[in-house]
């Protein structure tokens, strides 16, 4: 059912992510649209990794296939030395919430609730101890510089306050890879900046492994490495 990172030749405990000739085909009105191409690459655990390109190039299909949402056409996505798409729903679901964790550019938070219950949402679905998931989740927003927000609703957050308590949800569960798209997108470029460093932090101080889709060439080449995807193949894998 599990099968290991053997054809990528790498060292899994090394290796976060492996990409192996991932392909993406939808059917539309004017017939097969090609949104991957053969797509084939590796990241390392604590790297910090972006992917640009144009509207339109795959980029948004590439994270979703990364982030197990969206099943692809052929190829495989390892996370962890696990082919996640061997797996049934079930068990891709369970994986995505213990595995994975997902930064948007809309924030994507509850605001009928809590910060810190959003924060705790990944844990709870997870079946984690209450206790446990509520004291690490505190831990997180106090080092994000946001503990004294727990108790209030996000829409009364400012929008990077708002990106830090995503920013805490998606470490929650400890996860092997934080897929970040446009994390800056509906921010100003102070607030972005802010947000941007904090994510590089992540990856350097504390080996997270980030994937980050941007149209800003400039945080681009302030990560470790870019990957310039155009019509759905990559066209550039460049380190910084």
């Amino acid at each position: 059912m599990v099968s290991e990172l053997t054809e990528l030749d790498a060292n899994s405990n090394s290796i976060a992510l492996g990409v192996k000739n991932l392909s993406k085909i939808f059917d539309s009105v004017a017939g097969k649209v090609v949104a991957l191409d053969n797509i084939n690459f590796t990241v390392k655990k604590g790297e910090f990794v972006s992917i640009v390109g144009p509207s339109g190039s795959g980029k948004s299909t590439l994270l979703n296939m990364i982030g197990a949402l969206d099943r692809p056409t052929s190829g495989n996505v390892y996370i962890n030395g696990i082919d996640i798409f061997s797996l049934n729903d079930s068990q891709i679901a369970t994986m995505r919430n213990g595995l994975i964790g997902f930064i948007f550019q809309s924030f994507n938070l509850i605001n009928r609730t809590t910060v810190l219950k959003n924060v705790k949402l990944p844990g709870t679905i997870a079946g984690m101890d209450g206790t446990e998931t509520n004291m690490r989740a505190m831990k997180i927003l106090e080092a994000l510089g946001i503990a004294d927000k727990a108790t209030q609703k996000p829409v009364n957050l400012s929008g990077g306050q708002q990106q830090r308590v995503a920013i805490a949800r998606s470490l929650v569960n400890n996860p092997t890879i934080v897929l970040a798209d446009e994390p800056t997108g509906n921010l100003d470029t102070k607030t972005g900046d802010d947000v941007f460093d904090m994510l590089k932090t992540l990856s350097h101080k504390f080996k997270r492994t980030i994937i980050m889709v941007t149209h800003n060439p400039e945080l681009a080449e302030s990560t470790d490495r870019s990957i310039l995807i155009k019509d759905g193949r990559i066209e550039r894998d460049v380190t910084n």
